[in-house]
């Protein structure tokens, strides 16, 4: 009896062996494929910086010819329809962005979208590697990730029916004494419910570009 207790154990210490050097090996392959998703994070974090980066800057963009087109009815409507060059700016901020977010240096694409949508398109990779793992191969591998971002329009335009075009000098019926009122150009109307009425003795008091379009990641 006592000799077969001695066998048993004989037979069961390579198996117990076995079975441990079985869990630190999974327990390892567990940490490298931690490290990994770390760095996947790290990637799509600064994928969605970039790409929300560029998308922000080209919506602020339109501050100055907002104001600039704020008497004209035609250009404004296309303005806030988000009808304007400044669709393709805002890359130079998404590059910006990704690297303060850790992405590699050099590997930042940035592109506008071409598929009737105001955004723009960012692939990186990961500023740091996997590491050194038990897996041949993986330790200098870098994450890579992509990430979109839309400019929405948020309000539309009303041009005022009544406003008409003001008189020139030299007609019959001027006063120099009297300014004549200038008329609203029109209602810049929101989906939030707000109403802005153009004041053109006040142009100052008009919404922000944040009030007029919502930057937000996309699906694809």
């Amino acid at each position: 009896m006592i000799h077969r207790a001695h066998s048993e154990e004989g037979q069961a210490a390579p198996l117990y062996i076995t079975a441990v050097v079985g869990l630190l090996f999974l327990a390892l392959l567990y940490f490298v494929f931690g490290k990994a998703d770390i760095r996947r994070n790290e990637a799509q974090t600064a994928a969605d910086a970039a790409a929300l980066a560029a998308a922000m800057d080209s919506r602020n963009g339109l501050k100055a010819g907002f104001l600039d087109k704020i008497l004209d009815p035609d250009s404004l409507a296309d303005l806030i329809r988000g009808d304007v060059p400044a669709r393709t700016r805002g890359c130079d901020e998404a590059y910006r962005f990704a690297e303060l977010n850790g992405a590699q240096a050099g590997s930042v694409a940035c592109d506008p979208l071409h598929d009737g949508r105001w955004g723009f398109a960012v692939e990186l990779q990961s500023g740091r590697p996997v590491g050194d793992s038990v897996l041949p191969g993986t330790g200098s591998q870098r994450a890579t990730a992509n990430a979109t971002a839309i400019v929405e329009p948020l309000c539309t335009f009303r041009p005022n029916e009544d406003a008409k075009e003001p008189e020139k000098p030299g007609d019959e019926d001027d006063d120099p004494g009297e300014e004549e009122e200038r008329p609203s150009p029109g209602t810049i109307q929101c989906d939030d419910g707000e109403d802005w009425i153009i004041d053109p003795d006040d142009i100052d008091l008009l919404p922000d570009m944040a009030d007029l379009f919502r930057v937000r990641l996309a699906e694809d």
